[in-house]
């Protein structure tokens, strides 16, 4: 149903003080809050890549108790099977003496599912997350179950370790939204972590959304409106990430392959979710510019020459930008 501006400003206003209850507890990691903010309501999934000790677990932990969903965590190790994560059918006796069998949901079924360090699980384990993840349903001898709406993923991948690991092939990178770039603090942020983490005060955030609120919002994002020339300029953008041969472009060369129609498809509902958080009810060429190196920095596959180079893929992304004109066809 059509929402009326009352409602769209009503529900921006609550979006900004989500913001704020979140800047409580989380300092800095500005990115990392808009852009998981940002998934969720665009219904989508986010992967987050950072360093250990910067606060993946709590960010996602605080975004579920101040918009009051189900939250759980699977630390994925070499040994997690898929049962873990999805739950299994067990035998058990009711109350008249008969065995039957009984499904216990597995921590897959909360909303907001935090999947620390995927890269450290087989890829069987992590085909079952990334099924429930683009399915939205569990099967499980037969059985076919929905996930909890709204449904949410944040998992992380640890930059350094290696050995040991399974990173996630690029194609199934494409089935998240965005991937979040978690930055080393500064210095002052350093000092404000200490005051909140090390003191005797305890701090709580404020429950201001929930569950019914949040799809309201899902829904309210699907009814931003986006002009013709802002879909044409995101499709020059991923146009532009393709390695076309004898192309003038010099970023091409570099590219073994480029975005497909998902890392479009991010760019608008990443777009039309900063709208909204923004309280406007159409999309800016400056939203589409923002969200651009998180949709796109995981769907962009740089070849070997690239690599000799030293080439960066958030700087091609950057090139990118700057060569690609509005309304200009590539």
């Amino acid at each position: 149903m059509p929402y009326t501006p009352e409602q769209f400003k009503e529900m921006s206003g609550k979006l900004g003080t989500v913001k704020e209850e979140i800047g409580k507890f989380i300092v800095g990691q500005q990115e990392a809050v808009e852009f998981s903010l940002y998934s969720i309501l665009a219904d989508g999934h986010a992967l987050l890549e950072g360093l250990p000790g910067l606060g993946k677990t709590m960010l996602i932990r605080t975004i579920s108790e101040v918009l009051d969903l189900s939250f759980s965590r699977i630390q994925f190790t070499p040994d997690l099977m898929p049962a873990d994560i999805t739950g299994t059918s067990i035998l058990e006796r009711n109350e008249e003496g008969m065995q039957r069998f009984a499904f216990k949901e597995g921590p897959i079924f909360s909303q907001m599912v935090l999947a620390d360090e995927i890269n450290r699980a087989t890829p069987k384990t992590q085909s079952a997350l990334l099924e429930a993840m683009g399915e939205k349903t569990v099967t499980v001898l037969g059985e076919t179950r929905k996930m909890a709406r709204p449904f949410f993923v944040l998992a992380t991948q640890n930059p350094i370790e290696m050995e040991g690991t399974y990173p996630l092939p690029e194609a199934q990178m494409d089935r998240f939204l965005c991937k979040i770039l978690l930055p080393y603090p500064e210095k002052a942020e350093l000092k404000e972590i200490i005051l909140r983490t090390t003191g005797a005060k305890n701090i709580a955030v404020q429950k201001v959304m929930d569950a019914e609120t949040i799809v309201m919002a899902q829904e309210m994002v699907k009814e931003i409106v986006i002009a013709d020339d802002m879909i044409d300029y995101a499709v020059d953008l991923v146009a532009a990430t393709h390695n076309k041969s004898g192309s003038a472009d010099e970023w091409s060369k570099y590219v073994q392959y480029g975005s497909g129609p998902r890392g479009l498809q991010s760019i608008i509902r990443l777009a039309k979710a900063r709208a909204l958080v923004a309280g406007r009810y159409h999309v800016s060429i400056a939203d589409i510019k923002t969200v651009a190196k998180p949709a796109l920095r995981h769907r962009i596959l740089i070849n070997y020459e690239g690599e000799a180079e030293g080439v960066d893929v958030d700087g091609l992304i950057t090139k990118l930008l700057e060569e690609v004109r509005q309304g200009a066809s590539v």
